[in-house]
């Protein structure tokens, strides 16, 4: 199954995606939806409200309000090895903030406080359960789904100390959706085609099969500190190929069009403008 955090007229609703149309449900984004499934409780339609063609719908974040979104750093093999580094022995984590969400069509708002803003395409994985100290079977089980991503990281900003926070943390900057897929719809995210194209141009490229620590993984390690609850967000990782690490580096820029893609999940679309303060 597939679902999605829609805007509507009358506030965001999550929605269950039937054929070409997003039928919405009597929850106010899929974390709400997640949690109420979690306590064995059936979300209905939202009474009233019409369908709305897929195609056209104004996606926000998949999870609008996550209690927690850890991430992960240097987690495919290529990747680690091409910038001579050991494959490690537990994953890096590191925190974003709900604050740094946004929908899978909305414009990327570039911040004007640096010229070095990259991209980190990235699998997305979505608890649909409380989970706390588990095993990678138990974690397995807690997973509702997966989604596309991108951790777009503000470089300088980033390597200012050895904390990465401050350059993953800038608001509006990290797309998920469209949808939540359910893993039997996708295999559950093992081995799927993912990438990264700015203005048409592959700059990432590889497979979800290539990662060295599997969504269960990651879900049992996080568990191990944390109780991760529904619509918990794990972003796990990029392959190579992202602007910093490029002869001369490249970086996006105001006016591209950076599209995240992962094989059965779908894409996020994002036009990068400046950002508008005040």
């Amino acid at each position: 199954m597939r679902f999605a955090t829609i805007r509507t007229p009358d506030g965001s609703t999550a929605a269950r995606l039937d054929g070409d149309l997003l039928i919405p449900l009597a929850a106010a984004d899929v974390g709400e939806l997640l949690a109420a499934q979690a306590d064995g409780a059936a979300v209905p339609e939202r009474p009233g409200d019409s369908p709305v063609p897929a195609g056209v719908a104004s996606y926000a974040p998949v999870v609008t309000r996550p209690s927690k979104i850890i991430c992960v750093g240097l987690n495919y093999r290529e990747h680690i090895l091409e910038t001579g580094r050991e494959l490690p022995e537990y994953p890096t984590l590191f925190a974003k903030f709900a604050d740094t969400l946004m929908g899978a069509r909305d414009e990327l708002r570039l911040p004007t406080l640096s010229d070095r803003i990259d991209w980190e395409v990235e699998l997305a994985v979505i608890i649909g359960r409380p989970v706390y100290r588990a095993g990678p079977d138990e974690a397995a089980a807690a997973i509702a789904g997966y989604a596309v991503s991108n951790d777009v990281s503000v470089r300088d900003w980033q390597r200012r100390t050895l904390q990465w926070l401050q350059g993953k943390a800038f608001q509006h900057t990290t797309p998920v959706g469209p949808f939540l897929v359910t893993g039997d719809e996708c295999g559950d995210a093992a081995d799927l085609d993912i990438r990264c194209e700015v203005d048409g141009v592959v700059m990432q490229q590889s497979r979800t099969s290539d990662l060295l620590f599997k969504p269960a993984d990651v879900a049992a390690y996080a568990s191990q500190v944390i109780t991760l609850q529904p619509g918990d967000l794990l972003l796990t990782g990029t392959p190579g190929g992202v602007g910093n690490a490029r002869k001369p580096p490249v970086y996006l820029q105001p006016g591209q069009t950076m599209r995240s893609a992962i094989e059965g999940l779908g894409e996020c679309v994002n036009r990068c403008a400046p950002e508008r303060v005040g």
